[in-house]
């Protein structure tokens, strides 16, 4: 057995090989000397706990004394992560086998005479050991250290020597603490990290801690100097939130949820003094309530997200009517920003009016942002209008989303003011190329400030005329010309949901204007607007190295030494899509989704049978496009849906090999319905792909076998996993296989074709044998096309369920750093 301290080190160790990992492949530049030579100088200034240390390096849990000083060239490979006494092949303990020889190092010479060869490797690597941890300044170790989970540094790290301890508890790591989406902090944990540094934390955020009881979420309140905590996601009682929040009294910025049975009658007097200095307030609705709006008299920004069902789980249907009696008056006089996402449902939209009615008696004088997301339409009442007509008159406003239906046929564009915009949304409306330009770019605008711009579903936002211009028409490349050089500070763009064809004709492309976008970190298109407006004859397929896809009967290519030509072997492609690729080579997000793709999968609704067929210009982007994407070396989130034109999936493999920082992968619907011909490269890309965390794949007919999960089970960093196929299949011992493989995956979720008894069967086994050592762990197998699916995706944690689970198209989705 290991002894504490080894594994604390470990622990540390595995974390710091992580960061120092090039996220282009390879290792970054080392950061101790080159030359990689220990001067005996510095050896002998060494104290106790570096002694104590190196012999934790060493793989011997007991102190010992210090080696001579050796001074050798170690190998490259050994001075990265390999501590003395392991095999580099196997990673295996050596220290005590008597067959492991020790290697030879003709090149070791000690400072008076040669140490003995038998002796020289493992000094040698105790001294490189010492020399690229303990070796770093302060600076460095603190900047390695804040890529360290919280949890870890109290749990782990502290204990390895006097100087990780001191380091660990710096004030540079312990004002904010981030617990989402660490899985591994469990209730312990947590208890022990408040016990330890609480005092001192400033910034706490545990959104989505759906696995945290209320008993570890009450330590919070021993956090005594908390300017910010988020809680969404957490399980808070009223009773226990008026704890915590009695504690709290420097707390400026809240986020929490209002769960059924809340109510603002049990909070006690510290708890409502508390509210009434938040500043920033996020509430997520289960419930129709008030929350704990009525008792923040000092509000500036309030974020609104309403997920309330219209019906009970026993069938009962809800109503707003629920909130008479409560307090009404909350307190918008001082508001700034105003945000509010609906989920479908029409209990959502009867409730968010009655928050809107307060602010249609008086518009606060201050208020800069006001944004309302809407799934479907939303009929205007006459507070909305006089709401409205009150922004109009009174405020300058920086950031603006309203519902379609208050925008259609409407001139309120034409009488809003804008001081220096940064986000505008008008997605799902009909606003024309010539309103676009006119009413909100205002015939050329200089809109420099405006960093992120959805027109997701916005069919005609680049035609002149909505009234007479049909799907399969072109679009006007000069409307997108003068929004370009309008808007050229653009960060974040969404144009999916619409078809957006591109006439023949030099630089009049939708690809070759958008590349003047230099400042694109995210992008969102439609499938058919990055085709050529014809078939090219001097396209160049793609061409990935390190695979073996099969091609014509089953015959699989031969494969010599193994080699890594671009994806393009050599040849410069002409299309517009790789064009654009090139001119944005810090893109981080991006998203290639079909104009009539629809999830099978929609939000509390049975699951789509059929789907519309894709765009006839969508077959021209296929393998080689897809390869394109393998130049963004800076991609983090990748999504590819309704692309019928893939045939191999070849290019699916550049991406793995060269976009290493990928963390998050969807593809839905590649290739030809009814075929899933894109399996082995799927499985040779997901074998580079070391840093990916999160991946959803929806494809009908899926067959998730043994060969799947192994290759999935390659990606070593995969945490969350979500599969959804009608009519597919999956087979249980290789799920389970894979879980065993895969140990930092906390969400597996499935729809297929198969049996209830078979889901249920699947879902008890994983729960069974994975539950106790990962706490996060949230398994949901279910058939996709059962009447009682809606019930179970209810109860699926909002983070993983609006994150992963269902579908949709993220760019340009919210205003940049809504919250912290």
């Amino acid at each position: 057995m290991a002894s504490f301290e080894e594994t604390a080190f470990l622990t540390w160790q595995c974390h710091l090989v992580s960061i120092v990992a090039s996220p282009v492949g390879g290792w970054r530049t080392p950061l101790w000397p080159q030359n990689r030579h220990i001067q005996e100088a510095e050896w002998k200034k060494g104290q106790a706990d570096d002694k104590h240390f190196i012999d934790i390096v060493s793989g011997k849990g007991k102190r010992r004394s210090r080696p001579s000083p050796v001074f050798t060239q170690t190998p490259k490979e050994e001075l990265h992560t390999w501590p003395a006494g392991y095999s580099k092949a196997e990673g295996k303990d050596m220290t005590n086998t008597d067959t492991a020889a020790p290697e030879s190092n003709t090149d070791t010479v000690g400072p008076d005479t040669a140490a003995p060869d038998t002796a020289a490797p493992a000094a040698a690597a105790e001294v490189a050991g010492s020399a690229h941890l303990l070796g770093f300044s302060d600076e460095i170790l603190l900047h390695i250290l804040s890529h360290v989970p919280s949890t870890d540094l109290v749990v782990n790290v502290r204990h390895v020597c006097r100087k990780l301890a001191a380091l660990s508890l710096d004030k540079s790591l312990v004002h904010t603490v981030l617990l989402q989406k660490d899985y591994q902090a469990s209730e312990d944990k947590v208890k022990q990290l408040v016990k330890v540094i609480g005092r001192e934390i400033q910034q706490l955020s545990m959104a989505g801690c759906y696995w945290l009881s209320g008993v570890t979420i009450e330590h919070v309140a021993r956090c005594h100097s908390l300017v910010k905590v988020n809680l969404s996601g957490c399980h808070l009682t009223s009773l226990r939130l008026s704890k915590v929040l009695s504690a709290l009294q420097q707390l400026r910025s809240l986020a929490l949820d209002v769960i059924p049975g809340f109510d603002a009658s049990q909070l006690s007097s510290e708890c409502r003094a508390t509210l009434s200095r938040v500043q920033e307030l996020k509430q997520t609705l289960f419930t129709p309530s008030y929350g704990v709006v009525p008792c923040c008299a000092s509000l500036q920004k309030l974020l609104l997200y309403f997920e309330i069902l219209d019906r009970t789980r026993e069938g009962a249907v809800l109503s707003g009517q629920l909130m008479v009696g409560q307090s009404n008056v909350p307190h918008y006089q001082n508001l700034r920003v105003f945000y509010a996402r609906l989920a479908p449902g029409y209990i959502n939209q009867e409730v968010v009016r009655l928050y809107l009615a307060v602010l249609s008696d008086r518009t606060p004088e201050n208020l800069h942002a006001f944004l309302i997301s809407v799934p479907g339409s939303f009929a205007e009442s006459g507070a909305t209008k006089n709401l409205l007509e009150s922004m109009a008159r009174n405020v300058a406003l920086d950031a603006l989303q309203l519902p379609k239906s208050w925008l259609n046929g409407s001139s309120l564009l034409q009488h809003i003011k804008f001081n220096n915009p940064f986000y505008f949304s008008f997605s799902r409306c009909t606003l024309s190329g010539g309103h676009l330009i006119q009413r909100v770019i205002n015939d050329g605008k200089d809109l420099r400030s405006l960093a992120s711009l959805n027109l997701s579903g916005c069919v005609h936002c680049l035609s002149p005329d909505s009234l007479l211009r049909k799907a399969e028409d072109d679009i006007d490349s000069s409307i997108l010309e003068t929004l370009v050089a309008s808007c050229c500070n653009l960060r974040h763009l969404n144009l999916s949901a619409a078809h957006h064809h591109s006439s023949e004709g030099l630089g009049r492309h939708l690809c070759h204007l958008l590349a003047r976008l230099c400042h694109l970190r995210s992008l969102s298109l439609p499938v058919c607007s990055v085709a050529d407006s014809a078939p090219r004859a001097d396209r160049v397929p793609a061409q990935p190295a390190m695979h073996a896809v099969p091609r014509g009967f089953g015959k699989r290519v031969r494969i010599g030494v193994q080699t890594c030509p671009g994806p393009f072997a050599g040849q410069q492609p002409s299309s517009a899509f790789w064009s654009l690729l090139k001119n944005l080579p810090f893109l981080e997000h991006l998203e290639l989704i079909g104009s009539n793709f629809s999830s099978a999968m929609p939000r509390n609704e049975p699951a789509i049978r059929n789907s519309l067929p894709p765009c006839s210009r969508a077959q021209n982007v296929g393998d080689s496009e897809v390869a394109a994407i393998g130049q963004l070396a800076f991609l983090q989130h990748l999504t590819l849906a309704q692309l019928p034109g893939i045939l191999t999936g070849s290019g699916l493999v550049s991406i793995g090999l060269q976009c290493q920082q990928l963390q998050s992968l969807s593809l839905a619907n590649l290739g030809m319905m009814g075929k899933v011909v894109y399996v082995p490269a799927l499985s040779d890309m997901l074998k580079h792909c070391r840093q990916l965390k999160d991946l959803r794949l929806e494809q009908p007919y899926f067959n998730a076998n043994a060969q799947f999960f192994q290759a999935l089970s390659q990606c070593a960093s995969l945490q969350r996993l979500c599969l959804v196929s009608r009519s597919g299949t999956l087979q249980p011992d290789a799920v389970l296989a894979f879980m065993a493989r895969c140990l930092h995956v906390v969400m597996c979720h499935m729809f297929t074709g198969e049996s209830l008894a078979t889901c249920k069967s699947l879902q008890q086994s994983l729960l069974r044998s994975f539950q106790a050592e990962r706490p996060a762990l949230n398994v949901v197998i279910f058939p996709l096309l059962h009447e009682g699916l809606t019930d179970v995706i209810r109860d699926v944690p909002m983070v993983h369920l609006d994150e992963i689970t269902l579908f949709k198209s993220r760019v340009a989705e919210e205003p940049p750093n809504l919250w912290w």
